[in-house]
C-alpha cells in the first residue's frame, strides 16, 4: 500500500472534487437533488468547486459566489447533510492524509452544519436571508 500525501495544490483539489461528485452522482439520496439542479451544468459546477476549495484551503483568489444562496432553496434535511459529509470525508480519507486534508474535512463540516442550521431555521418563514 502506498502512503497517502496531503492536499498540496489545485491538481489535488481536482482529484478530491471530481471523485467526491462522482460519488454524489451515484448516491441514491443525493443524486436526485444534484442531478435536478445541475443537469447540464456539471462541468461549470466542478470548475467553481475547484476555485472554492483552492480559496478555502490555500487562500488563492478566484472564487466568486455565495454558496449558501445556491443551497438555501434546495429540498434538503439533516440526512442529506450527513450523507454529503460522509461522502466528502470518505473521499478525502481515500486519497489524502495530512493537515490540509484534515482542514478540508473540518471546513466541510462547518459549512454543512451551518447550512443545515440556517435552512432549518428558514422553515415556516416567508423570507430567506441569503447573506
Amino acid at each position: 500500500m502506498t502512503q497517502k500525501e496531503d492536499i498540496t495544490n489545485i491538481e489535488d483539489i481536482k482529484v478530491l472534487v471530481d471523485e467526491f461528485y462522482t460519488l454524489v452522482r451515484q448516491d441514491e439520496l443525493l443524486a436526485p437533488i444534484f442531478l435536478f439542479r445541475l443537469n447540464t451544468y456539471w462541468q461549470a459546477h466542478l470548475e467553481k468547486m475547484y476555485t472554492f476549495w483552492n480559496a478555502a484551503l490555500f487562500g488563492v483568489k478566484g472564487y466568486v459566489g455565495n454558496p449558501f444562496a445556491k443551497h438555501a432553496t434546495m429540498p434538503v434535511e439533516g440526512e442529506h447533510f450527513n450523507r454529503w459529509m460522509a461522502l466528502f470525508t470518505a473521499t478525502v480519507d481515500r486519497y489524502f492524509e495530512g493537515p490540509v486534508a484534515e482542514e478540508a474535512k473540518n471546513r466541510a463540516y462547518i459549512m454543512a452544519t451551518n447550512f443545515e442550521r440556517r435552512i432549518e431555521g428558514m422553515k415556516g418563514t416567508d423570507k430567506i436571508t441569503l447573506v
